[in-house]
């Protein structure tokens, strides 16, 4: 059943259906995997060996992004587990600092969302194009086809939805582990292709100090994902101890991953062959199968982008379905059918998708909301502040593990990194905050309209 809302924002009831207590830490798990993972860490590599050309520095830089989320996710954990509501970033906002805090992050990160399942879909009709020529010129009829079938197989019930992320974030991790120990057990056929390739020299003074902010932003970037356990709190069996352990569990696995898939990359590549590089593992995977290797890389983008979908359309439905609960959309979105799906919100959500696919304007939105991503974070490290000096008393089943330090920590880092998206991308930052000028006649008419 729906969880209740802590005073003094109470939950009003919905008309047909509650959503369901039925999700463990196993979807905790493959939902952060699926959320998370993605083409970021087929494509960022290439550009952090570009910054930092020097392999120990390489690996330490993402070891760093991992103890950024690592920090963050106590507060996080506390917060999911204090305020067990699904609705991901914006229960958070809405609880700790009004309404109209609420209204922003969650809109921002239902469009997010929304614009994220797009690039998504299109990427695997591209990629499908690509592995079965056959299929050339229907890329977007690929992409509308992979957003309906998900969309059908979310709407007959969270249990569906489950088993779905399950096993499609077990096929990534699988995938992408069977590319690691690829990169060990052929390693000296690498060697013997690439011969002897020249050093690149280290950035030093300014130039480094520059250069290693820009690859911590882009490894920080490609982490996005390891709280996904917040868009289903409500749904967890025993969010006292679900979501901390999904929480903690996910970043780490997250973590592992990526030192593993990077080393294994810096083991076959010399960081001159790496640097720049679009697509890293690609370079890899040509190296031990030559042409075929492509087709690897096409297969495994394909898996990815199947997890991520399938969790992206998850959490887009459950951002709309709580702000209608709390009146900051239509009514009817708050209706949730047997199987535990909000699915108003989910056809609607499902709508804004398809437009996103059809106008090609996904990626727009994207590159507007890049700025709101590093806003979530800093949003909810300020939340969790501000409700442990408001609410000292409130009922809190996890306490975050080395407060205030690790959320403070956290806390410098995003809001470091948030700095720095305005600095490297001020078109779109501008952007972002006319967007957020114009939000304010939204809210208000929205609160009127869900009266």
């Amino acid at each position: 059943m729906l969880a209740a809302e802590s005073k003094p924002n109470p939950v009003r009831a919905v008309s047909a259906g509650h959503l369901l207590r039925v999700l463990g830490v196993a979807f905790g798990l493959a939902v952060t995997i699926g959320n998370t993972i993605s083409t970021g860490i087929l494509r960022t590599p290439g550009e952090v060996a570009q910054l930092l050309p020097e392999k120990w520095l390489f690996l330490a830089i993402w070891l760093l992004g991992g103890l950024c989320a690592l920090c963050a996710a106590p507060s996080f954990a506390e917060l999911g587990a204090m305020i067990p509501r699904s609705g991901g970033h914006y229960v958070f906002a809405r609880y700790a600092l009004g309404e109209y805090a609420g209204f922003v992050i969650g809109w921002s990160d239902w469009l997010g969302n929304c614009g994220s399942t797009a690039a998504a879909a299109i990427l695997i009709g591209e990629y499908s194009t690509l592995l079965l020529p056959e299929l050339g010129g229907h890329a977007t009829a690929i992409a509308l086809m992979v957003v309906a079938t998900f969309a059908i197989l979310q709407l007959i019930g969270i249990r569906t939805g489950s088993a779905v992320q399950q096993l499609s974030s077990l096929l990534k991790a699988l995938a992408f582990l069977a590319l690691v120990a690829a990169c060990y057990l052929y390693s000296g056929r690498a060697s013997a292709n690439l011969g002897n390739q020249p050093a690149l020299l280290m950035p030093h003074g300014i130039a480094f100090i520059t250069a290693f902010v820009l690859a911590l932003q882009a490894v920080i970037f490609t982490y996005d994902g390891w709280f996904g356990i917040i868009y289903f709190s409500g749904e967890t069996k025993n969010p006292d101890v679900d979501v901390p352990r999904s929480m903690f569990s996910g970043t780490l696995s997250i973590m592992a991953i990526y030192l593993l898939v990077n080393a294994a990359i810096v083991h076959v590549l010399p960081m001159s062959q790496l640097a720049g590089k679009p697509l890293a593992m690609a370079t890899v995977a040509q190296l031990f199968w030559g042409a075929r290797g492509d087709t690897v890389v096409e297969a495994l983008t394909i898996i990815s982008m199947m997890g991520a979908i399938n969790a992206y359309q998850l959490q887009q439905c459950r951002i709309l379905f709580s702000m209608s609960v709390d009146g900051l959309f239509s009514k009817y979105a708050t209706r949730v059918n047997k199987g535990g799906t909000p699915d108003v919100a989910h056809l609607l959500s499902t709508a804004a998708v398809v437009a996103f696919v059809l106008s090609g304007t996904f990626e727009q939105v994207l590159a507007v909301l890049a700025f709101s991503f590093a806003t979530n974070y800093v949003v909810g490290l300020s939340s969790m502040l501000v409700l442990r000096r408001r609410e000292p008393e409130h009922r809190r089943p996890y306490r975050a593990w080395g407060y205030p330090w690790t959320t403070i920590v956290a806390l410098i880092a995003y809001s470091t990194f948030l700095l720095a998206t305005f600095f490297t991308d001020t078109r779109n930052t501008w952007h972002a905050l006319v967007l957020l000028a114009a939000s304010y006649p939204l809210f208000r008419g929205l609160k009127l309209i869900a009266r």
